[in-house]
């Protein structure tokens, strides 16, 4: 497991912090894996109830908030994620998990890279 600082610096991607709880489901269990931390067109960080294995596999979708004047959420975007690493948090229970997007199709890229361009 590589240190938060370390992964700070692989990073080239500028991630958004997510402003809502937005849930990050296994699409092949139908469980919740997490909650999104933050997002970038490359990868994502989860907080989860559990450690995931390391440099597992996982197929998720998740809805993320659309901005406006009226909160609503976007249809599931679905992607392939791998674990990089993971850390407990500051919160009792919880754990950092740090995931890179390994598949995503274009369609749902090109809403990812709309939703990150929103401020």
């Amino acid at each position: 497991m590589s240190s938060t600082s370390d992964i700070s610096n692989q990073r080239r991607a500028e991630r958004k912090r997510a402003a809502v709880t937005a849930i990050v489901t296994d699409v092949i269990s139908g469980l919740p894996i997490g909650h999104l931390g933050n997002l970038s067109s490359t990868g994502m960080l989860l907080i989860c109830a559990q450690a995931p294995r390391s440099e597992a596999i996982y197929q998720v979708s998740m809805s993320l908030p659309e901005s406006g004047s009226v909160l609503t959420q976007s249809a599931p975007i679905e992607a392939g994620i791998q674990e990089q690493w993971h850390e407990p948090a500051a919160s009792t229970g919880q754990i950092w998990a740090g995931y890179r997007i390994v598949a995503i199709s274009d369609a749902d890229a090109a809403r990812l890279d709309s939703w990150l361009a929103q401020t």
